[in-house]
C-alpha cells in the first residue's frame, strides 16, 4: 500500500491533456476490498463459513484478488516513474526516493508489529519478525530498482523482458521454493521466504505481482501518447487476462508434457497464480474502461492515502502496537448482519478519519 500523496502518477495522452485518474481509484477499490475483506475474515462467526456456500466462496474468491492488486498496482506505479528518466541509472531521482520509501515500508511493517506493552516489560512478542504486505511490498520496490540498475544501459524492452521472466519464474518456482529448507538463514530473514514461521507474505510468489505491474508500466510508457492506445490497452489486457484465466493450467501441463520437464510438472498446482494475474489483468482492464467516470474527488483521495489507511486498520482492528483490537474482543463471533453493518461503519469511519487527518496536515503545510 504504497503511499504516493505528492508525486501521483500522471498519465496523459493527446486527446485529453486532463491527468486520468484510473490507478488512484484502482488503488481506493483495493484498500477498500481489504478493509471489508479483513473486518469479516477476523470477525464472522465459524458457523457461517461452514454455511455460507456459494456466497461465502465468492467472496473469499473475490477477497484473493486484493493483495495480487495492490502488488501488481505498486509496481506498476513505481516502476512508471523510473521509465521517466530510464538512461540515467543511479542518476534517477526516483532510484534514492524509491530506496527510501521502501525502507520506511519496511520499518513501518515491522513497527506494526511491536508490542509497546511487551517492550516496555522487557520483553518482544515472538511474532515480531514475520513478514506481512508491507515488508513484503517494500523489498519488492527495492528488488525493482536492483534490476532495474542492472539493465537502465541496455533497451528499456529488455528491462521488460527481464521484469515479465522474473514473474514467470517466480510462480512456476513457488511449490518447489515452498519445499526448500532455510534453516541456515537468520529466522528474520527466512522469514521472506518460507511460511514455516508464521509469514504472511513471502517474495516467491508476491513478488512476482509487483515485476508483472513494472513489465506493465513500461508498456503504458512507450506508447500512452499514441493515438487509440486506450481502446488498444484495454483488448490487450483484457485478452491476456481472461487467457492467463482460462489456459494457464492447460498450457503448464501441455508445455511439461511435450518437454517431459520435471520442473513444469511440478509447477502445475501453481497455475492459480498466473489465473489470479489474470484477474488483475481483467480488473486493470475494467478500470481503464471506466476511467473517466472515476474521478470522484473523495475516491482518488482514498486511493492517495493506502498506506495511512492501512496503519489505521490495522490498530482498530488487529490491535497492532496496543495489543488491543476489535480481533481480541469479538474474534469469529459476529452473525452476518452485525458484520456486514460492522463492515460499513468501519470503512467509513477509518476513511473519514485518515481524509480528515490529511486535509488538516495539508492546511497546515500549505
Amino acid at each position: 500500500m504504497e503511499q504516493n500523496n505528492t508525486e501521483s502518477v500522471k498519465f496523459r495522452d493527446k486527446a485529453n491533456p486532463e491527468r486520468l485518474y484510473f490507478i488512484d481509484a484502482l488503488r481506493a477499490w483495493a484498500i477498500l476490498m481489504m478493509l471489508q475483506g479483513h473486518f469479516v475474515s477476523a470477525l464472522l462467526t465459524e458457523s457461517y463459513r461452514e454455511e455460507g456456500g456459494m456466497a461465502y466462496s465468492l467472496w473469499a474468491y473475490l477477497r484473493g484478488v486484493t493483495a495480487p492488486v495492490f502488488f501488481t498496482v505498486t509496481g506498476f506505479i513505481f516502476t512508471y516513474l523510473l521509465f521517466k528518466k530510464y538512461e540515467k541509472g543511479w542518476s534517477n531521482p526516483r532510484v534514492k526516493k524509491g530506496i527510501k520509501r521502501s525502507g520506511l515500508l519496511i520499518l513501518i511493517g515491522y513497527v506494526l508489529q511491536i508490542r509497546f506493552g511487551r517492550l516496555l516489560e522487557g520483553s518482544i512478542n515472538a511474532s515480531f519478525d514475520i513478514v506481512h504486505v508491507l515488508q513484503c511490498l517494500g523489498l519488492s520496490m527495492l528488488l525493482i530498482i536492483v534490476l532495474y540498475l542492472a539493465a537502465h544501459k541496455f533497451n528499456k524492452y529488455l528491462f521488460q523482458i527481464l521484469l515479465g521472466s522474473v514473474t514467470i519464474l517466480l510462480f512456476l518456482s513457488n511449490g518447489t521454493v515452498n519445499q526448500w529448507e532455510f534453516g541456515l538463514l537468520p529466522e528474520w530473514l527466512s522469514n521472506y521466504f518460507t511460511r514455516e514461521n508464521g509469514s504472511v507474505f513471502t517474495m516467491v510468489p508476491w513478488f512476482g505481482f509487483a515485476t508483472a505491474g513494472a513489465c506493465l508500466s513500461g508498456f503504458f510508457h512507450s506508447h500512452l501518447n499514441k493515438q487509440g492506445f486506450y481502446p488498444k490497452v484495454f483488448l490487450i489486457t483484457l485478452s491476456i487476462g481472461i487467457l492467463l484465466i482460462f489456459q494457464s493450467y492447460e498450457f503448464i501441463r501441455d508445455m511439461g508434457n511435450l518437454t517431459d520437464n520435471h520442473f513444469l510438472h511440478s509447477a502445475i498446482d501453481d497455475s492459480y497464480l498466473f489465473a489470479r494475474l489474470g484477474v488483475v489483468f481483467v480488473i486493470f482492464a475494467i478500470f481503464i474502461t471506466l476511467r473517466n467516470i472515476l474521478d470522484h474527488k473523495t475516491i482518488l483521495d482514498i486511493g492517495q492515502n493506502t498506506l495511512s489507511i492501512y496503519i489505521l486498520h490495522a490498530m482498530v482492528l488487529y490491535g497492532s502496537i496496543t495489543g488491543h483490537g476489535l480481533s481480541r474482543y469479538y474474534h469469529h463471533s459476529l452473525s452476518l448482519s452485525h458484520v456486514v453493518l460492522g463492515a460499513l461503519f468501519f470503512l467509513i469511519a477509518i476513511c473519514s478519519v485518515v481524509l480528515m487527518a490529511d486535509r488538516k496536515v495539508k492546511q497546515l503545510f500549505s
